[in-house]
């Protein structure tokens, strides 16, 4: 019997087989040689959006190669690579993403597949900085899809619909350093008449609440350092929200030891954008995640719709992170032409209790043309997700042509259960 279960574990996956290919080749003969067929990447998933009863396949075995092109300003990884591991060789090479999720733990081609982002009014979701990238197709054919071709905005953030993904080029650009400092307590009524100030304020802001009361509990700053200028103390306070007098963990009661340097030390940008150090493995197998992404201008009426349904959220959570991300032009990105606030929410791992309060936060946010995260819980069936995506129609039509018999096609209904 199959045991594979996703990071969380909250996931037995249902595949009669699970291949390991270590090589492109071995890889073009297994997907070429079956019926059904799914991709798996680290399975940082909470729901069955990479499940599949016949086969699923990890690139995880394939060569993790690290190509730096310096005269171009790319890399190309190979998709396995976990984003703690590219950035590091980045940076011995002198470069850096624009930006990084707050877990550096989950696969390049994972994280591009399903809009994975960070935080940032000027940054898009991780899958932006795609320039080209190199795909086994359901008869295992190898095909490259470069930026500017047709058909490639829908190819990035593309569920593994289209193929099979083995290698990303990225764009890079000179390694920067980051400083992060923490303000805690900031008024409930400063983020609704000064949210655009909150996260203009810093390169990455994100806050984090635990929906008990009129406040968000901290405010993570993060700030490119400018060599040529000073480095200056931080303020005291921020909008009313104070400094932190020591390093802080996203939920208070937690020890603060696995997340990345905090109090303003410089570092390098990849040890500073994301929360946690690569070394640390936070949480598996005890939580479950959910993420609704809303339009900018929407922010603090969606925000505010949330926060009335606190004493149901409350008791299921453990942290709620608001995050900005910039918009883009990927078919399926949840910020695809539009700027985005993301509504993030960390729950116990009870999914009896936590599958009502998502389907009440997604009752609020409604009116609002919330999307969610591809990869987190949500209860919206395939029909009400795609009437949020102008492009829904057109990707089903690129799917259909490198995949016309549906082979690599997600089960859009059962990857909803939990």
């Amino acid at each position: 019997m199959n045991a594979l279960r996703n990071w969380a574990g909250n996931i037995a996956f249902r595949a009669a087989r699970v291949h390991r290919p270590s090589t492109v080749d071995e890889l073009r003969r297994v997907v070429a040689g079956s019926r059904r067929i799914r991709p798996l990447g680290t399975a940082h998933s909470f729901n069955r959006i990479a499940d599949c009863a016949d086969d699923m396949v990890s690139v995880a075995g394939l060569p993790p190669t690290i190509r730096v092109d310096a005269a171009a300003s790319t890399v190309t990884v190979a998709a396995g690579v976990r984003y703690g591991e590219l950035a590091a060789a980045l940076y011995a090479a002198g470069f850096a993403l624009h930006n990084l999720g707050s877990l550096p733990h989950i696969s390049v081609a994972g994280a591009v597949s399903t809009g994975t982002h960070g935080s940032g009014d000027g940054n898009g979701n991780l899958a932006t900085a795609v320039r080209a990238l190199r795909m086994v197709t359901a008869d295992g054919e190898l095909v490259t899809l470069r930026r500017g071709a047709g058909g490639f905005a829908g190819a990035v953030v593309a569920l593994g619909a289209l193929g099979v993904v083995v290698e990303l080029t990225l764009d890079v650009q000179p390694a920067y350093d980051v400083r992060q400092y923490v303000y805690e307590g900031l008024p409930w009524v400063r983020l609704v008449a000064s949210l655009d100030e909150i996260f203009g304020a810093a390169y990455s802001v994100s806050l984090f609440t635990s929906w008990t009361g009129p406040v968000i509990d901290q405010v993570w700053v993060k700030r490119r350092v400018d060599p040529a200028q000073p480095a200056a103390d931080a303020p005291a306070s921020f909008l009313d929200a104070v400094a932190a007098d020591r390093p802080r963990h996203p939920i208070l009661s937690m020890p603060a030891d696995n997340c990345t340097t905090q109090l303003g030390v410089p570092g390098p940008w990849h040890e500073r954008l994301p929360h946690f150090r690569l070394d640390f493995t936070p949480s598996a197998g005890e939580e479950l995640q959910t993420e609704f992404l809303v339009p900018r201008e929407r922010a603090v009426a969606a925000l505010s719709a949330v926060d009335e349904i606190r004493d149901k959220i409350a008791p299921v959570l453990q942290i709620s992170e608001i995050r900005s991300i910039a918009a883009d032009d990927l078919w399926l990105s949840p910020s695809y032409q539009r700027d985005t606030i993301a509504i993030h929410f960390t729950w116990i791992a009870d999914g009896a209790a936590v599958l009502p309060v998502v389907a009440a936060v997604e009752e609020q946010l409604a009116p609002f043309a919330a999307r969610p995260h591809w990869g987190k819980i949500f209860t919206a069936d395939a029909a009400a997700v795609a009437t949020r995506y102008d492009r829904w129609a057109d990707f089903e039509r690129l799917a259909a042509d490198f995949d016309p018999g549906g082979k690599l096609r997600p089960e859009y209904e059962a990857w909803l259960s939990v």
